[in-house]
């Protein structure tokens, strides 16, 4: 009996680009931070500056930028507004006048604990465990580092 021809999958369609899914799915989970950071006064960018500070701070604009695979001039316009709400400073570094260290003012630390909401609402509303996730951001990951 004769062999069919197996089809050679469309490689252009739309549905089939990594491209495409993580687009949409970055655009749709980054929305759904929005109405969480919102009543902070934070935009999903500031968030994660607040992340990394909340980590360790001070850190420098660099450091900053290095973690957060962010440009410092895209960070700058950032930090700038994270400063005039109060959540930040922007000083000397004392090791390196050369260089800015960003610190948490006492606001700063204080949305901490208004941000440790943010995550277990996000899980509810993807309606994914923490395993799922952790998973997930793992391979997200290894997808980043390979792109490097």
């Amino acid at each position: 009996m004769p062999k069919t021809p197996t089809a050679t999958p469309d490689l252009l369609k739309l549905d089939r680009q990594v491209c495409f899914a993580l687009a949409v799915a970055s655009r749709n989970v980054i929305g759904l931070y929005r109405p969480l950071l919102e009543p902070m006064g934070l935009t999903h960018p500031q968030y994660l500056v607040m992340l990394a500070l909340w980590e360790e701070a001070p850190l420098t604009v660099s450091e900053l930028s290095r973690r957060l695979s962010l440009e410092p001039a895209t960070l700058s316009p950032l930090l700038k507004r994270l400063e005039a709400s109060g959540m930040v400073t922007r000083d000397r570094n004392p090791h390196d006048d050369r260089a800015l260290a960003v610190s948490l003012t006492t606001k700063g630390v204080r949305a901490r604990a208004q941000a440790e909401r943010i995550p277990p609402a996000i899980m509810a509303r993807l309606d994914l465990g923490l395993g799922e996730l952790e998973e997930l951001r793992d391979t997200l990951t290894r997808l980043i580092d390979a792109t490097r």
